[in-house]
């Protein structure tokens, strides 16, 4: 079949690219999948979350040349899992793929995954962990760890056994997509557990062996944050809803911020400060922690920044403040209760108060 008849025929296969800051990677991404697809009827939708590097804008230029290429741009939200979920509602082909837009996913293994569901199968995942796979594109020994960590913790209570759940290199039907929609957290770097968590156990999912490649331009955004986003979505899966992810994440920022105030508070009463004057301390600590991890985490898809994130600040530190009169009154009762042998227990139960009342004030004036 000639090209210009391709052109003109909806596609049977839209690949969905999640990406930010790839500028450089757009074009060689078309041309590579040009030349894999050849001969098949495809599309290629780019979702960019508003790069300040120019990526949608290049993504224009090329679907001015080339009608299979688009550019979906977000603009005041982030995330990989609903850049994923927006870019498959916006195709219209009956099997959809999910790559990376940083060219390590190797792009001629899309035939396969395509001969994959014309064959049956229902979700076709490459794999870095089957025979003939590869992960030696995955550059330094601390990425490997974060990895190889999410791995076995997906496997511990994923219901359809996979040997590479941190793949962000899959393709499905559509149909199977529409069906698991409602049950999707939406929220994180690793759709695909989300989706085989949500799929029933008889779904088709199929592995096929890739060779994950090295980066040749951009950044890896595969950081510890990914990994402590992927362990809250897993949690949420586990609890079916009933806890939402946002709330778990607060809520694991607020331990941190509670060990933050401990620390801090013993450390300020080993240097002569009285119970009280320690506590503010830990706790003005544990409200600067908290509002940095939670910007940079729990509400990473509406992150401030500039002018926006010091106005933030001011707004959560006087949300804090409040919770802080009632951290410190718990904490005091719980130490005249307990014993001034206590300062810990005391300090965490006053802590525990103000992460619920910060959840329930600040999400709704500080990240709108």
């Amino acid at each position: 079949m000639t090209a210009s008849r391709l052109l003109s025929l909806p596609a049977e296969l839209s690949v969905i690219v999640p990406c930010y800051n790839e500028v450089s990677n757009v074009a060689p991404m078309v041309a590579a999948l040009e030349g894999a697809l050849e001969g098949r009827a495809w599309e290629v939708i780019f979702v960019d979350d508003n790069s300040p590097d120019g990526t949608a804008s290049e993504v224009v230029r090329l679907a001015r040349l080339d009608p299979r290429v688009r550019v979906l741009r977000r603009v005041g939200r982030r995330g990989l899992s609903s850049a994923v979920i927006e870019g498959i509602l916006s195709s219209s082909a009956p099997w959809v793929a999910v790559m990376d837009g940083d060219l390590q996913h190797d792009e001629s293994v899309l035939r396969t995954m395509l001969a994959e569901l014309q064959d049956g199968a229902e979700l076709v995942v490459a794999s870095r962990h089957v025979e003939g796979g590869d992960s030696g594109g995955l550059a330094g020994r601390w990425r490997h760890m974060l990895s190889d960590t999410g791995i076995r913790a997906a496997q511990a209570v994923m219901p359809h056994p996979l040997s590479d759940p941190m793949s962000g290199f899959f393709a499905m039907r559509r149909d199977l997509f529409e069906s698991l929609l409602p049950r999707l957290s939406g929220t994180g770097f690793k759709i695909l557990l989300d989706l085989v968590m949500s799929a029933p156990r008889t779904v088709r999912i199929v592995e096929v062996p890739f060779v994950f490649r090295p980066r040749l331009a951009g950044e890896s955004k595969l950081d510890v944050m990914v990994l402590i986003q992927f362990a809250t979505m897993v949690l949420d899966k586990l609890a079916h809803g009933w806890l939402p992810t946002r709330f778990m994440a607060f809520a694991l920022v607020g331990l941190m911020g509670v060990v933050v105030n401990v620390s801090v508070m013993n450390f300020a009463g080993a240097c002569g400060l009285s119970f009280s004057w320690a506590q503010l301390a830990g706790t003005a600590a544990a409200i600067l922690t908290n509002f940095l991890l939670n910007n940079r985490f729990t509400y990473h898809d509406r992150r401030l920044k500039g002018q926006k994130l010091w106005r933030g600040l001011a707004i959560f530190v006087a949300v804090c403040s409040l919770g802080a009169v009632a951290n410190i009154g718990i904490a005091r009762m719980m130490l005249d209760s307990a014993g001034h042998g206590h300062w810990d227990r005391s300090s965490a139960a006053g802590a525990v108060v103000g992460v619920v009342w910060n959840y329930a004030v600040s999400s709704t004036l500080v990240w709108r």
